[in-house]
């Protein structure tokens, strides 16, 4: 390997180029990046993933690449390092030959940090390159596991030997003890979650026991062992103090805020308190750091759905709505749209329930029924504040889908979601709710449908020839190669690992403003849609499932209709 500098070398792969090397080398010059290491900007500067750097510095360094997140770490070798040392080095053991121990890394010259694990542990070492963050994640995800039965168990045996209520209230309430029962407690379960990208944490109370499930792409699966239900109390109060709310209020139901670090990152929590019959059941919901903003190109759109997507952006004024069930992705979609159309010119505002993402230089409003800072309230103020987009987190009213609408009439884009079924379906939905139909057709520059399917783990999936039924369900012709989920330790055998979304674009042509205009039904504007060449859901899904990257059982759940 020629000894280069990497920066030079990444040129040499072509990930950069020398322009891109210049302007990193200034930004390393800067004050403000005073000691950021060079990988850290490139990353920053969006020039090259972190994936990316790591493999060309293995390849440089002349040592071995590994993707920490999908290899399969053996528990019994990985606490071969104690917690603190695979901390403090950012390592963790991969495998172990004889009296050789393999370990993953993320600065693979730190002879000093080889010295004292090859001390610790009795074995050579042999380091191998990682990305910082897998391994984060994977430290996080390994030394927990065994720790959680220990804490819950730690929490128990106190309660029973000689905690009163009032003394478990006072423990979970104490910010300082970090080491207490409850706060560990409640701190593992968030941490936990985090680390199996779940999106919310459900802890549910009944009469003998505490059931604490998470959901993950998309399904409710057991967090952990169900617990005492005498800890429920405390763990609940420590919730409602750290996300700011009464906890002498226990009659009615409450919300807050809360963040917590976890494996050096800041994660937001939406935090949402129900009484039920055997006490206050509290669900927490993990929303995206600041940091995670996606783009357009990152929404799982096909080339066809994003160049339509892109027509509807090139329109100066009037109204996009992304539609579909809660927990589809609507925001995901909108807060990448701002991102790609907000511009230093021009005066972005989004009025919200909650404002899920803080995003750098947009003005974004908080709605607070109890003050009256309803989503009508605050459009008719945001009105006067000189806006040139404004965001509405969701059109729930006659009042706010008009106001809205009048925006759009006089000149503002007005970006919004909706609940529907289908895009056809919105314009009949605004109707219902008292817009009327010239107004929609007017105003509506597009309407983009969407849901989450998930995605075959690429490890375990199993090929499969189509069925009659399948044919007709992906509307093809001829028999086909398709795949189905298989399980493995990668996907917690599941046969699915993460989630992509699926789009249908309705674009409001002038033949489709006369179609709405003439209070046409959702089926009439449905069947123009396909003539224009909007793709449906179900077209979508199909392709995914030709492409092998998702399988029938996804199709039905998603897309099926009597």
């Amino acid at each position: 390997m020629k000894n280069i500098p990497i920066g030079e070398h990444l040129i040499e792969k072509g990930l950069i180029t020398a322009e891109d090397l210049q302007r990193v080398l200034a930004a390393q010059k800067d004050e403000k990046n005073k000691g950021k290491k060079m990988g850290d900007l490139l990353q920053e500067m969006g020039l090259v993933t972190e994936n990316q750097f790591s493999e060309v510095l293995a390849e440089r360094l002349n040592i071995t690449f590994v993707d920490v997140d999908t290899f399969e770490l053996i528990p019994d070798i990985v606490k071969k390092i104690p917690e603190d040392k695979a901390r403090k080095y950012n390592c963790i053991a991969l495998n172990k030959i004889g009296r050789r121990l393999t370990v993953a890394t993320d600065n693979p010259s730190d002879f000093y940090a080889m010295e004292d694990l090859r001390g610790i542990t009795g074995c050579s070492i042999t380091f191998q390159m990682a990305t910082g963050s897998a391994i984060t994640r994977a430290i996080g995800k390994f030394y927990s596991k065994g720790a959680t039965d220990a804490i819950v168990e730690e929490a128990t045996k106190e309660k029973e030997e000689q905690m009163s209520l009032e003394d478990l209230v006072a423990e979970a309430s104490n910010d300082r003890v970090d080491n207490a029962p409850i706060v560990k407690l409640a701190t593992t379960i968030v941490e936990n979650s985090f680390r199996m990208d779940a999106t919310d944490i459900h802890i549910e109370p009944f009469k003998d026991h505490t059931r604490i499930r998470v959901r993950v792409n998309g399904d409710l699966v057991e967090l952990m062992e169900p617990i005492s239900s005498a800890l429920h109390t405390a763990l609940v109060t420590r919730f409602k103090i750290t996300s700011g709310m009464n906890i002498a209020e226990k009659r009615v139901p409450q919300d807050g805020r809360m963040t917590q670090i976890i494996d050096g990152r800041v994660v937001d929590l939406r935090v949402s308190n129900l009484p039920m019959v055997y006490g206050e059941k509290v669900v927490l919901r993990i929303l995206a750091g600041d940091s995670m903003v996606k783009k357009i190109q990152d929404l799982g759109m096909t080339e066809y759905n994003y160049k339509r997507f892109c027509e509807c952006l090139k329109v100066p004024q009037g109204v996009i709505l992304v539609t579909g069930p809660t927990g589809s992705g609507k925001s995901t979609t909108l807060y990448a749209t701002l991102g790609e159309i907000a511009k230093p010119n021009l005066n972005v505002i989004t009025v919200e329930d909650p404002v899920e993402k803080k995003i750098a230089n947009i003005n974004q409003c908080q709605i607070n029924d109890k003050a009256g800072m309803t989503f009508a309230a605050a459009l008719r103020s945001i009105l006067r504040q000189d806006p040139d987009i404004i965001m509405v987190g969701e059109m729930r009213d006659e009042e706010t889908a008009s106001i809205a609408i009048r925006a759009a009439i006089t000149g503002h884009l007005v970006l919004s979601t909706i609940h529907t079924n289908d895009a056809a379906s919105t314009v009949t939905r605004l109707v219902d709710m008292g817009v009327l139909p010239y107004m929609v057709a007017t105003s509506l520059i597009g309407i983009i449908a969407q849901r989450l399917s998930k995605t075959l783990c690429k490890e375990c999936k199993q090929p499969v020839m189509t069925t009659q039924m399948d044919m007709e369900l992906m509307e093809i012709d001829q028999p086909m190669q398709i795949y189905k989920r298989g399980g493995c330790p990668v996907c917690n055998n599941t046969g699915y690992k993460g989630r992509t979304a699926i789009h249908e674009i309705l674009l409001t042509t002038a033949e489709m403003k006369a179609l709405i205009t003439r209070g046409a039904k959702a089926d009439e504007i449905q069947a123009l849609a396909r003539e224009q060449g909007c793709k449906l859901l179900r077209d979508n899904a199909s392709l995914l499932v030709q492409q092998g990257k998702t399988d029938m059982d996804e199709l039905v759940r998603v897309t099926y209709a009597v």
